[in-house]
């Protein structure tokens, strides 16, 4: 696991700051296995196995005989950035007068740090893949894109609570906040900076937000098609080409493993082929990010200085699953796609390891709890057989598609002809029955309901649903395409794992929900809402499974998280949105508008009707070591669930009764983050005024009694 972190102080030199708030001359503290990018009096370093290439930073210093007449100026970039050191240096100066918006301007995934005098100041993402995360420690405030070394530092116990949040509402900030599975550290919302200054902070946003009035600015279909189109060819290109200039102020790397190329680390250690990969398992999204890769001028083979040697072929690797049917139709199509000649096709088997909930008892400890911690083994096989930068279209379906919710948006525009489309759809995916004439009644009267609804009611009625959610059906996503999209035309909806929390965890949250709902906010349109909360979700999970799912030397690069695609999306019109089979129009225009035309029939069709049917044989495969993980879970112990009612629901599932699989996910992997949470040896941290003990090294606490 990569993350940086640092800190910033009232003291005139925080380096030498004992503890946990204490200062005592001489003790110092540090990150395990971290190279310094600057030090005191707020210091910085980067941790884990960062590249040379992906660690910048740049500086406005004037020379070295007037360093004490003027602020220290400068801007670390951490990641895959396309701007030169040249840009770099111009964004620094601009930042100076506190703009932050043409920081994250730049094509790529990166974080950026800047230092102007005492004035710290950290920018997060707008999808939040690349989160920001802060305690107060020490007189002053640390922060890291990581929380458990946080966590670490201030020696934290379990936040309960957000557990629970967590379980019962995933795609509800109000309900989650800016908490963490750990008491005392605190996240930044996505689209917002913290800064820091003189020991004080201060979090604000860069990105505006439309008002519930007021729609956004509206651009035609065909410039923001294009737009899109130019962010993602950026965004591809940005992973492909060299960097402009050789980092200035990083100092020498500690050891000889970051400062190899993927394939001298991959002959000392093991790992993916050296070069560039792609998915092309048949989704649309990581077959045009396979396709742009391949079309680009220049060599698949050279990324960010670790080519292999002209004339490389892009690795397209397809998951060849044998534990689903149908899949014959997708091979043909990857097969199809594969005969361009910049293209190397590797078909990956995958027979029952590849199944989810495979290999529970093994895994790397990740920053928090996320249901990708399941299939975590399952992607482990895939990427191993990519190269050592791997695309892939994660977020696609985020960024792209229409959230059920953007519905609403479109009547509060009005513009209720363009409900008729995606009503419908669903009543195509119905199927014949005397209901499907009602459907699309069905369908406009929920979505005026939602645009009719107050946040606060919204949020009200959230909370009184989620004190119902353990009676039968509540907390379920619904059933089929209707039930789905109908359940998701709500300010809030009870997660899928709500049916199985225990009411007193399900009180809390529903408090939670209440005091949230008498809070001053910018409220936004419900869709657009909806729709930033689901891929604020998504994107956390993409960032765990990273994590979980990690090949060493490799990086997994995923283009559609980019803040560049993700503004560009936001600018598609709704009404385009909406449209059935969007997704796969707006990407088949975009590879049209980069020179790829000939696709193979079926191009763009759906790969998700398999999905459940995986995850219940994974399921059924796994059931024994899953009633042992439950016969006396943490999560019990905390009092988020009983363990009878999850071992039934286990049961029932794997016999094939409908029961949320998803939901049943995240239960069981919150279960196994805690158990290596509590399981794991040492900390984040080293040097003589390093924290005595790890984060919850005192266990699961137990469940606090709500107060009436």
């Amino acid at each position: 696991m990569r993350w940086l972190v640092g800190w910033s102080s009232i003291a005139a030199n925080f380096g030498t700051a004992g503890a946990v708030g204490e200062s005592d001359e001489g003790r110092t503290v540090h990150p395990v296995g971290s190279q310094l990018l600057w030090g005191d009096p707020d210091p910085l370093w980067a941790v884990g196995d960062w590249r040379p290439d992906e660690v910048r930073v740049v500086t406005a210093d004037p020379p070295a005989h007037v360093v004490g007449q003027v602020p220290i100026t400068r801007l670390a970039v951490l990641g895959c950035c396309a701007a030169g050191d040249d840009e770099l240096r111009a964004g620094l100066l601009s930042a100076r007068g506190g703009a932050l918006r043409h920081l994250t301007s730049w094509a790529g995934s990166y974080t950026a740090v800047v230092q102007i005098g005492r004035r710290i100041t950290v920018i997060g993402d707008l999808a939040g893949a690349r989160p920001v995360f802060h305690t107060p420690w020490a007189n002053g405030t640390a922060y890291a894109t990581a929380a458990l070394p946080l966590a670490d530092l201030i020696e934290a116990q379990l936040d309960i609570g957000h557990l629970a949040a967590l379980l019962a509402c995933p795609e509800t900030p109000e309900a989650l906040r800016d908490s963490t599975p750990y008491e005392g550290v605190k996240r930044i919302p996505p689209g917002h900076a913290l800064i820091l200054r003189e020991g004080s902070r201060e979090i604000t946003g860069y990105e505006p937000v439309a008002s519930l009035a007021v729609a956004g600015p509206q651009i035609e279909a065909a410039r923001a098609v294009d737009g899109v189109r130019d962010a993602l060819v950026d965004a591809v290109r940005a992973r492909l080409t060299a960097p402009r200039h050789a980092p200035e102020t990083l100092p020498p790397d500690p050891g000889p493993v970051p400062g190899m190329g993927p394939a001298e680390r991959r002959a000392a250690r093991g790992g993916p082929a050296p070069g560039i990969g792609a998915d092309l398992s048949g989704g649309s999204a990581s077959g045009t990010l396979a396709l742009l890769a391949a079309g680009l001028p220049g060599v698949p083979g050279t990324v960010l200085g670790h080519g292999t040697g002209a004339g490389e072929r892009l690795l397209a690797v397809t998951f060849n699953d044998l534990t689903e049917d149908g899949r014959e139709a997708e091979l043909e199509r990857a097969r199809a796609i594969a005969e361009n000649p910049r293209l190397h096709h590797v078909v990956v088997a995958a027979g029952e390891e590849g199944l989810p909930y495979a290999s529970l008892d093994s895994g790397p400890l990740t920053d928090e709890p996320a249901p990708s911690l399941v299939t975590a083994e399952r992607h482990r096989g895939r990427l191993t057989g990519g190269s050592a930068d791997h695309f892939t279209g994660t977020g696609a379906r985020q960024v792209l598609d229409a959230h059920p919710a953007r519905l609403a948006d479109l009547l509060l525009d009005r513009r209720r002809r363009h409900l008729l489309r995606p009503a419908a759809a669903l009543a195509r995916a119905e199927g014949p029955s005397p209901q499907a004439l009602f459907i699309p009644v069905t369908v406009y009267r929920a979505a005026r309901r939602l645009a009719r609804t107050p946040y606060r009611t919204g949020l009200e009625t959230a909370a009184d649903l989620l004190l119902e959610a353990n009676r039968k059906g509540v907390g379920a996503n619904g059933t089929g395409p209707l039930g789905a999209s109908l359940a998701a035309l709500t300010w809030s909806r009870p997660g899928p794992a709500a049916r199985w929390l225990t009411g007193e965890a399900l009180a809390e949250v529903s408090v939670r929900l209440m005091a949230a709902a008498t809070r001053p906010v910018i409220v936004q349109r419900p869709g657009e809402a909806r729709a930033r909360a689901a891929l604020t979700r998504h994107a956390s999970d993409h960032r765990i499974l990273e994590q979980a799912a990690e090949v060493r030397s490799q990086r997994l690069h995923a283009p559609f998280l980019d803040n560049q695609v993700v503004r560009a999306c936001r600018d598609l019109p709704e009404s385009l949105r909406v449209r059935p089979g969007a997704r796969a129009e707006i990407l088949r225009t975009v590879l049209a508008g980069a020179g790829i035309h000939d696709l193979p029939p079926g191009w763009g069709a759906t790969t998700q009707a398999t999905s459940t049917a995986t995850a219940r044989k994974g399921l059924r495969a796994a059931l024994p070591t899953l009633m042992a993980l439950f016969d006396a879970p943490l999560l019990a112990d905390a009092g988020l669930v009983e363990a009878r009612v999850v071992r039934k629901a286990l049961r029932a599932a794997s016999e094939g009764e409908q029961v949320p699989l998803d939901g049943l996910a995240d239960l069981i992997s919150t279960e196994l983050w805690l158990r290596r949470l509590l399981s794991r040896r040492g900390t984040c941290w080293t040097g003589s005024a390093a924290p005595r003990q790890r984060a919850v090294a005192g266990g699961v606490p137990p469940r606090r009694t709500l107060q009436p």
